[in-house]
């Protein structure tokens, strides 16, 4: 029997089961609060947090698989519409790094960098000037009177009983003497009237931008150079400005270099071809060995099978002495002028020389042996005073 309870009295039940009321007037303890976002009620009103994202599954993996893909291809097109704008780019520096060791021996004498700078911009520019007035018309005349007797060299050349039978199989001289003779050969070349005239405009326009480039890299290197280094952590940051320096004066070196060795086959042909008779095109085929002699390898084989095929043409006597001079040249640049004026700026094996030169070649071109000797001497200094040195001392 339970107990009776007076009407209206609530039972002990009765009392556990009703919520408990708060006063109209008692504010609420979330009415006001504020989290951390600025939003008011709380994180509470904002409902529980769901689980994170799987990470492994199929949709997410091919979500950012495929986006990631996307923006790979849109870089490689991107790089790839302005690529020649980057390899006048990549040129302007290498040759403000070349221009570069002038400076520092004007600063040095006690001229301040601005100064120093306008010197070298002056000298370039009037090199380039002296180079246009007094030796560009002479080019051009010369180039003009190989072109005038080309006709005469084949007509001699397929009188020979060896080449005339040669021709006869393969119409090679027909061919070439066809091509080369033709009144409109500039323009086959260069596909036409408007053809060459872009081609040539182009030409201008890329060597005024490669030296406007070359002016702003030259007189901005040092705060270039400092706004690179401070992205390096401020405990390897000195070590990074020692071997970022070593880069700029290794490539410099071997620039500047290049150019000094290339003068020397220059000055080295013109007297020659002055001396064997070949007064006549003698400037012409100097700068053409002068200007092929920059590319490593191959440049300087080039410019000796053109002059001595010129010689051959002449006379035969003069195509034999072409030929024993460039063979003795080379030996001599090779072995003596080469290594004496690199022996300071860049350390590489023959093999990789080699390696580079044709990696450089393939990728893109002429441009490309230029730059690829520098740009292994600079990678195998890195590989050595980086990743062996750790190596050592793991």
């Amino acid at each position: 029997m339970t107990e009776a309870h007076v009407d209206g009295e609530p039972t002990p039940s009765d009392v556990d089961d009703q919520p408990d009321e708060q006063p109209d007037d008692q504010p609420d303890e979330t009415e006001g609060r504020h989290d951390p976002a600025g939003l008011v009620g709380g994180p509470a009103h904002l409902g529980t947090p769901g689980p994170p994202l799987d990470r492994k599954a199929p949709f997410y993996w091919g979500f950012f698989g495929g986006l990631g893909l996307f923006t790979a291809w849109w870089l490689f097109n991107a790089v790839q519409a302005i690529g020649a704008t980057l390899v006048l780019i990549v040129v302007s520096m290498f040759l403000a790094a070349a221009l570069h060791p002038l400076v520092l021996f004007l600063e040095r004498r006690g001229l301040r960098r601005s100064l120093a700078v306008l010197t070298v911009v002056l000298m370039v520019l009037g090199v380039l000037a002296l180079f246009v007035v007094a030796i560009g018309p002479v080019i051009g005349d010369q180039v003009a009177a190989i072109t005038k007797q080309a006709p005469d060299w084949f007509a001699a050349l397929q009188r020979n009983d060896r080449v005339a039978e040669l021709n006869d199989d393969y119409q090679v001289v027909d061919k070439i003497q066809a091509y080369v003779t033709d009144g409109d050969f500039l323009g086959n070349l260069f596909g036409g009237v408007l053809g060459f005239g872009l081609a040539l405009l182009g030409a201008v326009v890329n060597g005024l931008i490669v030296l406007v480039l070359t002016l702003y890299f030259l007189a901005s290197l040092e705060s270039t150079k400092a706004g690179l280094y401070r992205l390096a952590p401020a405990s390897r940051r000195d070590r990074v400005g020692r071997l970022g320096d070593r880069i700029i004066l290794s490539v410099g070196g071997y620039v500047s270099g290049a150019l000094l060795v290339a003068l020397c086959a220059g000055l080295s042909s013109l007297v020659f071809l002055l001396v064997v008779g070949l007064g006549q095109y003698a400037v012409a085929l100097a700068f053409v060995v002068a200007l092929l002699d920059v590319i490593p390898m191959i440049g300087a084989t080039i410019g000796a099978v053109v002059v001595s095929a010129i010689g051959f043409a002449e006379d035969v006597h003069i195509g034999i002495a072409c030929v024993i001079f460039f063979l003795i040249y080379q030996q001599v640049e090779n072995y003596l002028v080469y290594p004496r004026v690199m022996a300071r700026s860049v350390e590489l094996p023959g093999a990789v020389i080699v390696i580079a030169a044709l990696v450089g070649t393939a990728l893109l071109g002429v441009v490309g042996a230029l730059l690829a000797i520098p740009t292994a001497a600079a990678i195998l200094m890195l590989t050595r005073e980086v990743f062996v040195r750790r190596q050592d001392l793991a």
